[in-house]
């Protein structure tokens, strides 16, 4: 069955084209097997596995035990009912959100919490000021386009830096050797949703197009730290902590990545290795944790403390 391309109905409710096209497939093949799903589709086993993980993710499907690894899909009327419901509460979030941002803008007058700020000199400038002026905390969100640069930070002595990379973000492996370099501060998130620096809680500054948008004490702030925290909970650390367990520092990288969703051409492409080095490790890290798949691998190892 190759060339697999049902038109798709499912984008509205956040699902890819070829998540659904890979959901399709298992609803004409249940329990079907990694390899029986690459015969059908006609696709790379890595672009199976990849669109499997984000059916797992999504609730679109599910694993049965035993070897090898079958994946069963989850009734459809079942599925798209949680996918609404989650769509609903992102949708009322959003208007919460809008509901907030309008209050603000009606009640702010002339001296409101909200200045707009134009032109990448003056736009850089601002990023670097409020950096300079924390005392306690930045967290940062960053993603691309870089319209100015990539919000880098400007550690002062006794603030806490927590970052949330967009994957796009970090694409060359100095890139994130950089971010790493960073210690447990740093952390990486698919599909970061916009371009924050907050300082101190006290001071926003989100980046919308060629403007910068400076948010002072406000719902809308409060609004924006809370996100943060949930994206922060969410994100993948880019160095997990040094163990003495089974996994070397550079074990607990590659999976770090691996759990962040890339591919193993990706992650030999950020770690500046070959791609048979990466499997090779990656059979090795198996084999530490008596894993017989990254899921369960990234499971034990969470388990385990070993991606704190």
């Amino acid at each position: 069955m190759h060339n697999y391309r049902p038109a798709p109905v499912l984008e509205a409710l956040g699902v890819c084209s070829e998540d659904e096209q890979l959901y399709r497939a298992l609803l004409a093949r249940p329990e079907a097997t990694t390899t029986e799903l690459v015969t059908d589709t006609g696709w790379a086993t890595a672009r199976v596995a990849r669109h499997l993980r984000s059916l797992l993710s999504l609730g679109l499907a599910s694993r049965t035990p035993g070897r090898p690894a079958r994946y069963t899909p989850a009734v459809p009327e079942a599925a798209v009912e949680l996918l609404a419901l989650r769509k609903q509460a992102a949708i009322v979030q959003a208007r919460l959100g809008a509901a907030a941002l309008t209050s603000e803008f009606r009640a702010r007058g002339d001296a409101g919490p909200f200045t707009v700020i134009r032109g990448q000199q003056a736009m850089a400038q601002r990023f670097y000021q409020a950096q300079q002026s924390a005392q306690t905390e930045v967290l940062i969100l960053d993603k691309p386009p870089f319209v100015v640069l990539p919000i880098e930070p400007r550690r002062a002595h006794g603030v806490a830096y927590r970052t949330v990379y967009d994957m796009a973000a970090l694409v060359e492996p100095a890139e994130i050797a950089a971010a790493r370099s960073a210690g447990p501060s740093c952390r990486m998130l698919r599909d970061v949703p916009l371009k924050l620096l907050v300082a101190d809680q006290r001071i926003g500054l989100l980046q919308a197009g060629q403007e910068l948008v400076e948010i002072g004490p406000s719902t809308l702030l409060d609004a924006l730290v809370r996100l943060f925290e949930l994206l922060w909970q969410q994100a993948t650390p880019l160095s997990p902590s040094a163990s003495d367990g089974p996994l070397t520092f550079e074990d607990q990288q590659l999976l770090a990545l691996a759990a962040a969703g890339l591919t193993d051409q990706a992650i030999a492409r950020r770690l500046g290795v070959a791609q048979r080095t990466v499997e090779r490790r990656m059979q090795r890290i198996l084999k530490a944790l008596d894993a017989t798949t990254r899921f369960q691998a990234g499971l034990r190892a969470g388990q385990r403390g070993l991606l704190t």
